[in-house]
């Protein structure tokens, strides 16, 4: 059981997977830094200084705090709309990167132009055109 535990956990995906979690856990805390601290404080100087995280209902003795709940939808939907940016730059430059560049016509001296008519010309003999 140990030696099949080890071929699972040292397995490449494992590994990958594992990579993937931490840098996604360091990327998360970076865009939530980008939409707390430089994004909202924006919008909210732009709408004057209105913050919907304080709005609320009072039934009774019952708070509602249906302001946390929307700020929590705006900042999905920035760090989602973050997200889809860096993915969308990231697949263009890996794009680029994957694209061959265009082979440039070779250019032939007279001499190797002359050989290929003269190439051209005895395969057309051979094959009786």
């Amino acid at each position: 059981m140990w030696e099949d535990f080890k071929k699972f956990a040292l397995k490449g995906n494992v590994l990958d997977l594992a990579v993937a979690v931490i840098i996604g856990a360091a990327f998360g805390k970076v865009v939530t830094s980008l939409v707390e601290d430089i994004i909202m404080p924006i919008v909210g100087m732009l709408v004057g200084g209105v913050s919907v995280e304080n709005w609320s209902y009072t039934f009774n003795d019952v708070v509602l705090q249906y302001g946390l709940f929307i700020q929590a939808i705006i900042d999905f939907f920035i760090i989602a709309f973050s997200i889809f940016m860096v993915i969308r730059i990231f697949t263009n430059l890996k794009r680029k990167k994957d694209v061959p560049a265009a082979e440039e016509p070779e250019v032939l001296d007279k001499t190797q132009e002359i050989l290929v008519e003269i190439r051209d010309l005895l395969n057309k003999e051979k094959t009786g055109q």
